[in-house]
């Protein structure tokens, strides 16, 4: 196969990181695409040249979960500033949440946030909203251009009412036979707003009073009732930004049967507790909560294991104000993360907490198969979107609130230490990020991934017992031997 005699851009001499190996390669590249990776002997002559000797070339990031604010709140967050934070975090892809205003539970509100998504750096995914008052709507929705949903089962920023039992199922029924995938924001709304009222009377506004009104048990009965709902029904369901280590039983037994659910960590819950949140104060209000340092270690090692598939960062910006008023109640729920995630996550890897492997498998191989991505981006190879981190592993430096992209210039990860860099960001072959500065001119360059989205054939179970078909008279059955009121 005779390789084109000219493309855009070769990055010679990199180690190129698989979830399976690292090896030496050069990478060429030809308009959005990757069209070589092998010897530097073998590859095209090219218009540019980016020499990454000493550097890792990894899949770039794909966030599985973010809030850029718009519409509805540019004073938090735009979709410009939000994916330039992307792209200085090496992270190529993002799904963005239906928590905006409007909510992105109506084509009209879908269009609004497509247009605010038209000055995106990198690409992205949109999750519609699922609802009592959406069901309806899911399927204009997907046509539109909804890639997946979002169900807050849990209470969380926009107040959005949690979906009903029975609305839940019925969304399930819907999707499970498209193979679309559900996030779950998975805390029991109603226990929690019993604890909040309780707590607020009798007068504690601290920190900590924001966990005691979430304990794990919150966690722990939404993550198995949603499990019950998609096994049954065959949905495929993802955990958004998991935080207990109790509940991970019910994960791993749920996967051990089969269950299609894949689930996402973030940073805070690895590496940061409630000795954090004695210091931090409302900076670290976040839904669900920092829990105990107890809960740190097993979220790891469920990561080793496969019971959770992916790192996410749960990317909520506020206003520093929003951040530390003296109430815990009164401060907003979330901080920015998109653009911190890479290097703190790589500098564990660099404590050797897991390999730069197991990296790539957690920011992009298993978000890419989750998301029906796979083999369009989440691998370094040819045919695939050039969309790369080129990686310095031995850049040191501090974070700074300051220095982030995000309108949020406010940070738990403020003054922390770090080991390990994105150094260049491309999306589909373009730079957005260069030499650790923004590409301004690539605002825009974003495109949504509607287009290359392949879920694997659906497997709905059940199907007799969905709402729908219920709705039917059984066929051969007639209507005057069915049961009638009295």
């Amino acid at each position: 196969m005779s390789l084109r005699p000219d493309v855009d851009l070769v990055i010679r001499g990199a180690k190129v990181v698989s979830p399976d190996h690292i090896f030496e390669a050069s990478v060429a590249i030809a308009g959005e695409h990757i069209v070589a990776v092998g010897h530097d002997d073998t590859m095209p002559p090219a218009r540019q040249e980016l020499s990454a000797k000493g550097l890792y070339l990894l899949p770039g990031a794909i966030d599985s979960h973010v809030h850029f604010r718009d519409p509805g709140y540019p004073n938090k967050e735009t979709w410009k500033s939000g994916s330039a934070a992307a792209a200085c975090g090496g992270v190529t892809t993002v799904f963005e949440m239906p928590n905006t205003k409007p909510a992105t539970g109506t084509v009209e509100a879908l269009n609004l946030k497509l247009k605010a998504a038209e000055s995106s750096y990198v690409d992205f995914g949109i999750h519609g909203l699922l609802g009592d008052d959406t069901l309806d709507r899911l399927d204009e929705l997907l046509e539109a251009g909804v890639t997946s949903f979002k169900a807050f089962v849990g209470n969380t920023f926009g107040n959005l009412p949690a979906p009903t039992d029975g609305a839940l199922l019925e969304g399930f029924e819907k999707l499970a036979p498209l193979g679309i995938r559900t996030v779950v924001h998975a805390e029991n709304s109603s226990i929690m707003a019993r604890r909040q009222d309780h707590l607020v009377k009798a007068g504690r506004i601290d920190a900590l009073a924001h966990l005691a009104a979430r304990p794990a048990v919150c966690e722990i009965e939404a993550i198995g009732r949603v499990l019950t709902l998609a096994e049954w029904t065959g949905a495929r369901l993802h955990i958004a930004h998991h935080s207990a280590a109790d509940s991970l039983y019910l994960l791993r037994d749920a996967k051990r049967r089969g269950v299609d659910v894949t689930v996402e960590t973030c940073p805070q819950y690895l590496l940061l507790n409630t000795q954090d949140m004695l210091r931090l104060g409302g900076i670290l209000r976040l839904n669900p909560p920092i829990r105990e340092q107890r809960h740190n270690q097993p979220l790891w090692d469920a990561l080793m294991e496969g019971v959770i598939d992916m790192i996410a960062t749960d990317h909520a910006p506020h206003t520093p104000e929003e951040k530390t008023r003296p109430n815990i109640w009164d401060c907003d729920c979330g901080f920015p993360g998109v653009e911190t995630q890479m290097p703190l996550m790589l500098t564990e890897v660099n404590r050797q907490r897991a390999s730069l492997m197991d990296y790539v498998r957690w920011s992009s191989v298993n978000p890419a198969k989750a998301w029906g991505l796979y083999g369009t981006k989440g691998v370094i190879a040819a045919g695939a979107h050039a969309d790369i981190a080129v990686v310095d592993m031995d850049r040191t430096g501090v974070l700074s609130q300051g220095k982030l992209q995000s309108i949020s210039k406010i940070s738990p990860w403020n003054g922390r230490a770090v080991q390990g860099y994105p150094l260049h960001t491309l999306v589909r072959g373009r730079f957005v990020m260069r030499d650790g500065h923004l590409v301004s001119e690539a605002a825009g360059w974003g495109k949504s991934v509607k287009s290359v989205q392949r879920m694997p054939k659906p497997q709905p179970k059940n199907t007799e017992h969905y709402t729908q078909a219920i709705l039917t008279t059984p066929e051969g059955l007639p209507t005057n031997a069915l049961p009638t009121g009295t």
